[in-house]
């Protein structure tokens, strides 16, 4: 086998792309979406007219309900791909208001119902931020299951899974270029890759933590640098890659073993901790490669957001 269909075993795969003609060839079994996918996406030839088609048809609406048309557009030509769940993002720039986050969650599932897709099949992506955390935690207990995006501390996993959070998407790339930049001519590559890597070892906590405890809430590693931290995760629940990687895994044919594994985590000796919304700012605030990727990655989501907003008006 080679090693796509060997990390299949231990892993569910997720294609991370808003490209769905390239998902078949990898066979995952979710996808996940990002406002920057979506535009990379629509800037492409074979998108464009799936993008004017969609805005045409809603055309008169709030551009912000436009924008949420174009995404369960995009979300629902995945699901004809993949067998299982899609992942659609809230807009970034609501990320510090609870209330509007649950809003626009449930409009977007309300999108897919009425175009007769369940909401089983949706995970509603926003990011870990306390407010969205507690939006996550309204939105679960209404039978609406969310992705936690952007997390990269101990805390926002600990209180994700506390929210009763359906899955979360710990950053391994994000988390390794910070400490590389901070390290800068000190930095060893060879020192800190597989399971030495910072990212790595910042998803291997969580996922030791969360079958210790019993926590339910599913760990999906995400924005992979390289296949080597893919295959340091093996056995992680999901993982969610590029197209780029996926096709690296697929043409490599070396063993793939599993590096996480519940039966070790419960032997873990470690203590259950907890976080009420002081002490999660304080611990975040601590963190500073957390907190500096945090507020970068609601930026950079919440520019390109600006980017599609502004192509879709010029349409």
């Amino acid at each position: 086998m080679n090693q796509l269909d060997q990390l299949k075993q231990f892993t569910t795969v997720v294609a991370d792309t808003g490209n769905f003609r390239q998902l078949a060839a990898f066979a995952p079994r979710d996808a996940t979406t990002n406002p920057s996918l979506i535009l990379k996406a629509v800037q492409q030839p074979d998108y464009a007219p799936l993008l004017a088609e969609t805005v045409a048809a809603h055309r008169g609406q709030p551009l912000d309900q436009i924008v949420d048309n174009v995404l369960v557009r995009f979300g629902r030509e995945i699901l004809g791909v993949v067998p299982g769940r899609v992942s659609t993002e809230v807009d970034a720039r609501l990320s510090f208001d609870t209330a509007a986050t649950v809003a626009r969650a449930r409009r977007i599932v309300a999108m897919y119902e009425d175009a007769g897709i369940a909401r089983e099949r949706v995970l509603i992506k926003i990011a870990a931020t306390w407010e969205g955390i507690q939006a996550a935690r309204i939105l679960e207990h209404e039978g609406t299951h969310c992705n936690l995006t952007l997390l990269f501390a101990f805390c926002q996993a600990v209180a994700c899974g506390e929210a009763g959070v359906r899955l979360i998407s710990p950053f391994v790339g994000r988390i390794h270029d910070w400490h590389k930049k901070a390290a800068g001519a000190a930095w060893d590559e060879a020192a800190n890759a597989g399971a030495a890597d910072p990212g790595v070892k910042s998803v291997a906590q969580i996922y030791t933590y969360y079958k210790k405890f019993g926590i339910d809430t599913e760990v999906m590693g995400a924005s992979f640098r390289n296949t080597g931290q893919i295959l340091a995760l093996a056995g992680c629940d999901l993982l969610t890659i590029s197209p780029e990687l996926l096709a690296q895994l697929q043409s490599g044919s070396a063993p793939v073993a599993r590096a996480l594994d519940p039966a070790a985590a419960a032997k873990a000796a470690i203590h259950a901790v907890t976080y009420n919304e002081a002490s999660f700012r304080w611990a975040l605030n601590e963190d500073a490669m957390a907190t500096e990727k945090l507020a970068e990655g609601i930026r950079a989501f919440a520019a390109d957001a600006v980017k599609l907003d502004r192509m879709i008006e010029a349409l």
